[in-house]
């Protein structure tokens, strides 16, 4: 996720996918917020992504870009149809016809009733597969147990793609609190996840909202959303759990009415061209392994990290006082953010090379966190910038009174030329 922007660190694909689902980020102080923001890209891009998807309708294109484009932080077989329920055309084939005909926001309003349990609706509204952003349905449901709130989000994504391939995998618990996740591969190919957890990554609320994320072979893209209160946010929770189980989740994302309804969807001609990934942007491949070989050593045990991913990486280190997050974004090309990033208070090295510090509460961290950053650009426009948390994840309570590792530490690093071999 992008750190450029001015405000809110943590969530800025919840704010601005549902304006116009391809960028991300509210707005908020490019030189404070840099790295928490980008540290949400392993978990909460796909958390974020699927929850305005499923209200909004249509896809993100996940390209974590801000200022002047300144950022960048993180089968075979029939059709599985298992419902009787369609719109528009029927059940979806591969032979469907070129131009089907529109299906309305009606249509997905008695769709959606037709494939929940019997129950009680209210509250529905929609939009169509011809009406921008694009289709999706929402309403008030209740089993006699309690009203819940269940929408539906249509779209497409590029096959094969990192949006693609993101929209169903489960995210990571550093960034994202749950109770369970799994994704599974359909007979026709299609690949579903159904995660099952919070409305609120801090869990301030009871709310609980579960969802499935279907991606078929061919690009289309279903996230349904349901919650155990009857609106997704400010309304008390009206029942223990959402009323869908997983598989019930599961099959209703699987219905052959969706695809249906995203054939008829007309091409979207304002689309972008397909980004290239992140993955080899930096020059020192894998981030979290390079940051570990920089650590001092025999002080830390790393617990959790972020694998082989290249442009942004993250540590949980421990040297028994307590967890402590770090991560770094290495990104080339930088220049034109500079002015954005670095002000006439940063320090200019004898090579040119500006510096950065910035030690401010964290903004969405629990009690007592805060953040540590030291951000750098060089003359040719290689950024590199590591920030710290004195907790175990960008949204726990702190667990020691500052971060482990001394700002004289995280300029070394920051500096250290490991970053571009």
């Amino acid at each position: 996720m992008p750190f450029e922007q001015h405000g809110n660190p943590l969530e800025p694909f919840e704010e601005r996918l549902s304006a116009d689902l391809r960028q991300a980020g509210d707005t908020f102080e490019a030189d404070r917020a840099a790295l928490v923001t980008a540290g949400a890209l392993r978990g909460r891009r796909r958390l974020l992504l699927r929850r305005r998807a499923a209200v909004v309708g249509g896809v993100a294109s996940l390209a974590l870009v801000g200022v002047g484009g300144a950022v960048l932080l993180p089968g075979s077989g029939s059709p599985a149809h298992q419902d009787g329920a369609s719109v528009g055309t029927g059940s979806h084939t591969a032979t469907a016809a070129p131009s089907p005909s529109p299906v309305s926001g009606d249509q997905m309003i008695r769709t959606l009733e037709r494939l929940l349990p019997k129950g009680r609706f209210s509250q529905a509204e929609a939009r169509g597969s011809d009406e921008r952003p694009g289709p999706y349905v929402q309403l008030v449901y209740d089993d006699g147990k309690g009203q819940a709130a269940i929408s539906v989000g249509l779209g497409r994504v590029e096959p094969g793609s990192d949006e693609a391939r993101g929209a169903t995998e489960c995210p990571e618990k550093v960034f994202v609190h749950y109770d369970a996740c799994g994704t599974t591969r359909l007979s026709d190919g299609s690949v579903v996840m159904v995660l099952q957890g919070y409305e609120y990554p801090d869990r301030r609320v009871d709310t609980k909202w579960w969802s499935a994320e279907l991606v078929t072979p061919e690009g289309q893209h279903v996230s349904v959303s349901e919650w155990n209160a009857p609106a997704e946010k400010g309304a008390s929770t009206s029942r223990a759990e959402p009323p869908l189980s997983a598989a019930q989740l599961k099959k209703l994302a699987a219905a052959g009415a969706w695809r249906d309804a995203i054939d008829a969807m007309p091409p979207d001609t304002n689309q972008p061209a397909p980004q290239p990934s992140a993955t080899g942007t930096a020059g020192s491949g894998a981030i979290a392994p390079t940051l570990k070989s920089l650590l001092p050593k025999g002080v830390f045990k790393v617990s959790e990290d972020s694998g082989d991913d290249s442009g942004y990486g993250y540590l949980v280190l421990d040297d028994g006082k307590g967890k402590n997050f770090v991560q770094v974004n290495v990104q080339p090309d930088m220049s034109d953010a500079e002015g954005d990033l670095f002000g006439s208070g940063a320090e200019v090295l004898a090579d040119g090379t500006k510096v950065a510090t910035h030690q401010v509460p964290s903004e969405k961290g629990g009690a007592g966190a805060v953040m540590w950053t030291v951000d750098t650009i060089r003359t040719d426009g290689r950024r590199v910038v590591i920030s710290e948390l004195n907790s175990g994840a960008p949204n726990d309570d702190a667990t020691r009174k500052t971060p482990a590792l001394t700002m004289k530490q995280l300029r070394e690093i920051a500096l250290s030329p490991k970053w571009w071999r």
